[in-house]
Order: C-alpha cells, then sequence, then structure tokens
C-alpha cells in the first residue's frame, strides 16, 4: 500500500458542549461503534486526525482501552485495517485543545468548518466549502457534534458552516457516523 499525500483535513466529534433533547446544554455519552467507524471513514478519506473531544475522563479511558486492545494487543493482529484506520484518532478534553494540536504539529491554526441544520452569515454550500479544502497552504478541522448538536456558540464561532444534509422526505436525524460519511464524500471524493 502506497501513503497518500498528506491531508490538511482532521475532523473532531464533540460531546460537549452539547444540547440533550429539551435544550440543555449537557456532556454526551461516548459510544465506541462511533469511534471505530468513524476511524474508518476517516482513513478511507484521508483525513489527517480524528479527534474524539470529550471532558470526561472515565469516557477518555474507555476509548484509550478500546484503541489499545486494536492497536497494541490482540486486536492489532487479528484485525490490522482496524489498527490502520485508528492511528489517526486522537483523545481530547476540549476543543481548543484539537485546534492546539493541529496548530502546534503543523505550524498553522486550522479553520473551523461545522456543518448545521440552520443558516449562519458565515453558512456556504458544498462547492464552495469542496472548493475551500483545496487550498493545501491551509488546516481545516470539520467540526462534528453529538446528542443534539453543538452549542450555538461554537457555530457562531466557526469560520465556514456547511449547509445541511438534505434528504428526500424531510426527515433529518441521520446517526453522526452516517452524516460524517455523506459529508465527506461530498465534499472529498474523487469528481466523477
Amino acid at each position: 500500500m502506497t501513503d497518500p499525500t498528506p491531508s490538511n483535513i482532521h475532523i473532531a466529534l464533540v460531546h460537549f458542549p452539547v444540547y440533550n433533547k429539551v435544550g440543555d446544554i449537557v456532556t454526551s455519552s461516548v459510544t465506541t461503534l462511533d469511534v471505530h467507524d468513524i476511524s474508518r471513514i476517516s482513513r478511507t478519506y484521508n483525513i489527517a486526525t480524528f479527534y474524539v473531544v470529550t471532558p470526561l475522563a472515565t469516557q477518555q479511558v474507555l476509548v484509550e482501552r478500546m484503541m489499545k486492545h486494536w492497536k497494541e494487543g490482540y486486536g492489532a493482529t487479528y484485525n490490522p485495517t482496524r489498527k490502520e484506520a485508528l492511528l489517526v484518532t486522537r483523545v481530547k478534553n476540549v476543543l481548543d485543545e484539537s485546534i492546539a494540536d493541529i496548530a502546534q504539529r503543523t505550524g498553522k491554526r486550522p479553520k473551523i468548518v461545522i456543518p448545521d441544520a440552520k443558516a449562519f452569515p458565515q453558512s456556504r454550500d458544498y462547492a464552495a466549502i469542496r472548493e475551500e479544502l483545496k487550498n493545501q497552504d491551509e488546516q481545516y478541522l470539520l467540526v462534528f457534534g453529538t446528542g443534539w448538536g453543538l452549542e450555538h456558540g461554537l457555530v457562531q464561532r466557526a469560520d465556514f458552516v456547511l449547509a445541511p444534509i438534505e434528504g428526500l422526505s424531510g426527515y433529518n436525524h441521520l446517526p453522526v457516523r452516517a452524516a460524517i460519511a455523506v459529508i465527506l464524500d461530498r465534499l472529498l471524493a474523487r469528481e466523477a
């Protein structure tokens, strides 16, 4: 396997601050299935880093333990493709730590791109963001929320807000790992 061109695109799955279904700001639980699947999606689309963002120490330990099993333990030999996918995954307390990590490793603060179901002044369609992401002189962090979405202050501070995924039925409640796959494919897939 040849190494792909180094990527300037990172993603973060944020578990705090997010809303619950009644509008309270909460910390959502990490789902190990999300970590596995989003790591695989990230590797497929050559994402430089996938950040699992949670301030809960118990959740961080859970993710680190699961990753260690697949990267160093029996799982590394049992399923080497899962090991390969998890090599891009990191755990951070808060989103700002992810931003600082990218800046420290690359020398550039990333531009923040957030998908949201509502329009904001900095909202852009997929074609505009797809074109923006081609700028190899920049780093980009696509930030995804769990629960019922990211706290609005995070969204308002984004450099770009990505237009929502619109299906065919008016129903719009995709699981986050499916939304990430759809969005990355729309933004990064080779054009036919």
